[in-house]
């Protein structure tokens, strides 16, 4: 898989690396410091496509209510509701990925990151032969120096991480995650925001194989993600609440061949009987 990933995402790791030996060569930060400001370089980088983001996101939470409209009345003809909905985008000029850009940017930096810490920046902390950190000894000659591989109580950011330092990285990561992934989503309704709420326990699996240094770039870029939130919010206001729409939405049922009806609507009055004439009797 690294050699995949050298092959691809080279040009990115030659242009990562020199960011983070500028940051801890010239500035003379420690490699996990490099990392904190390299994750802030890219997030600031990112910002144009993070602002199309929040605009997509507030576009298509205003739309959401007539989204669900149009998947409700067409939701036995796959074919056709896929029809409407594009149409629907392109009459309100939305695009329905444009929310997907930061991450997917982030995607690549995540992956260099990954083989960086494996391979070029670990001999660089480490040393050229070194297998480990704690194993200088017996590197034939290193570009590092000792305990620079350290941050804050993390012993060494190229490695894995164990026993408490893990039990405290995957604790500031699900908490980091929980608040950035509940402020994105809240307007969300009950199921997604138990989807969101659920995502980040689920990349704990993952994540127990990551070195400590990919978790330490991971949780800064949640961190960025909820003051950048903080701040739209202040700015723009909080995003529009379209729970009673999508309510109302939802209560529209399609029906055959006649339109649609709402649940819950009172039912239509009986017909009126007509009276029977009577005549005067003779």
């Amino acid at each position: 898989m690294t050699f995949v990933l050298a092959n691809i995402f080279q040009p990115l790791i030659d242009v990562f690396e020199q960011v983070l030996l500028f940051f801890h060569d010239t500035i003379g930060f420690g490699w996990g410091f490099s990392i904190v400001f390299l994750t802030i370089v890219v997030r600031a980088l990112l910002l144009p496509l993070t602002i199309k983001q929040f605009k997509s996101m507030r576009a298509l939470q205003v739309l959401a209510p007539e989204i669900k409209k149009l998947q409700n009345k067409y939701k036995d003809d796959k074919q056709r509701l896929n029809q409407e909905m594009m149409k629907f985008y392109q009459e309100n000029k939305v695009n329905p990925f444009g929310s997907c850009l930061p991450v997917v940017a982030q995607l690549p930096v995540f992956l260099s990151l990954f083989y960086m810490l494996q391979k070029d920046l670990r001999q660089d902390i480490c040393g050229q032969t070194a297998k480990a950190c704690g194993d200088l000894a017996t590197a034939a000659w290193t570009t590092g120096t000792p305990g620079d591989e350290k941050f804050l109580f993390i012993p060494d950011i190229t490695d894995k991480a164990t026993g408490g330092v893990l039990i405290a990285l995957i604790v500031m990561y699900v908490g980091s995650q929980l608040v950035s992934s509940l402020l994105m989503s809240v307007t969300a309704d009950r199921n997604q925001r138990l989807i969101m709420m659920a995502l980040p326990f689920v990349f704990v699996i993952f994540i127990l194989n990551f070195p400590a240094g990919l978790i330490v770039y991971w949780i800064t870029t949640n961190v960025w993600t909820i003051g950048q939130q903080a701040i739209v919010r202040r700015t723009l206001g909080p995003p529009p609440d379209t729970r009673a729409a999508m309510a109302e939405a939802n209560a529209v049922q399609p029906v055959a061949a006649g339109g649609t009806s709402v649940a819950g609507a009172a039912p239509p009055p009986p017909p009126r009987k007509k009276k029977k004439k009577t005549g005067r009797r003779k």
